[in-house]
């Protein structure tokens, strides 16, 4: 039990001792001893603690091992976060979600900044599969059985499409899914382990449109880097992304199959020229709101203000 919750004498120890000269604290995540050891040294220090949840406290999230959760709160978690002095959320969604568990410290909302990666855009016209591309984490709370059950509808009708579902694998489920392709006699779904680097900016740029059916997303950093890469996004509602449709670079629906099967029937009757169009909006919009230099200066007013050396920031809400 103590591997699985990541327990480390080490790491308590040395954080401990950093804590006495450290500003400010900056933990992310929550269900793990880590967690909890950063909020045991800030309050030992009397150290400012920012906590950011990073999607831990939506509600599908919650809903897996919600027993194991419960009494690890109320036993372990809760207590070490007496001295939190901010939560940081990535969205508004986040927010939301930080209130509706009943957490009423300040919260500051600073999304996740994105790296924009230097190619050239060509328009390819090579008569090549044209893709559907879902990476993340393959996990029940994603929706990609959804996607699958989506996809069944449409594969019929589109012959030069292929659906390709890459990331790691948790509880077994990349298995489920393939058994589930096979018994709706899918033969253009491709589910593949994680990649990385040189080969994972590529299969953002090879695919024609993203898709991120998950049932809950503190921010949804996949959604982040497609756009980044010039490719058009599909998300749900359970995603903070309904500026998708604003920026008119995607498509942000209800996480049902009806709705998903829809999405994925008008984006892929869109010929490659509409859907560069609609990626480059999606560029232009990562480069304009969501740059590192942008965010990082929000977090360093953050960091400030909790070390007492600057008024609060807009970005904090306190009700």
């Amino acid at each position: 039990m103590l591997r699985e919750l990541r327990a480390s004498s080490p790491l308590l120890c040395a954080l401990r001792e950093e804590a006495i000269t450290a500003d400010v604290i900056h933990n992310h995540g929550l269900w793990l001893m880590p967690n909890v050891y950063a909020g045991w040294a800030a309050s030992r220090a009397r150290t400012p603690l920012v906590v950011a949840p990073r999607g831990m406290l939506g509600r599908a999230a919650l809903g897996f091992s919600r027993i194991k959760k419960t009494l690890f709160w109320q036993l372990v978690q809760s207590p070490a976060f007496r001295s939190v002095a901010c939560f940081h959320a990535t969205s508004g969604l986040e927010y939301e979600d930080i209130r509706a568990f009943g957490l009423t410290r300040p919260v500051a909302i600073v999304p996740n900044g994105i790296d924009l990666p230097q190619f050239e855009s060509v328009i390819s016209s090579e008569k090549t599969d044209r893709v559907v591309l879902s990476l993340g984490r393959i996990h029940p709370k994603k929706g990609l059985d959804r996607l699958i059950y989506a996809w069944a509808k449409v594969e019929p009708n589109r012959p030069d499409w292929v659906l390709r579902i890459v990331g790691p694998a948790e509880l077994g489920y990349d298995a489920k899914l393939r058994v589930l392709a096979k018994s709706l006699r899918l033969r253009r779904v491709l589910i593949e382990p994680p990649i990385y680097g040189k080969e994972r900016d590529a299969a953002f740029r090879k695919a024609e449109i993203f898709v991120l059916p998950s049932l809950n997303e503190n921010f949804g950093m996949t959604v982040a880097e497609s756009l980044a890469a010039g490719t058009p996004v599909i998300s749900t509602r359970g995603t903070p992304w309904a500026r998708l449709e604003i920026e008119r670079c995607g498509w942000w629906v209800d996480h049902d199959v009806d709705s998903l099967a829809s999405a994925l029937e008008r984006s892929t009757t869109l010929p490659r020229e509409k859907l560069a169009e609609m990626g480059a909006r999606g560029r232009a919009w990562m480069a304009r709101d969501f740059g590192w230099d942008a965010m990082a200066q929000k977090m360093r007013a953050i960091y400030l203000w909790l070390a007492g050396r600057s008024p609060r920031p807009n970005e904090v809400i306190s009700d």
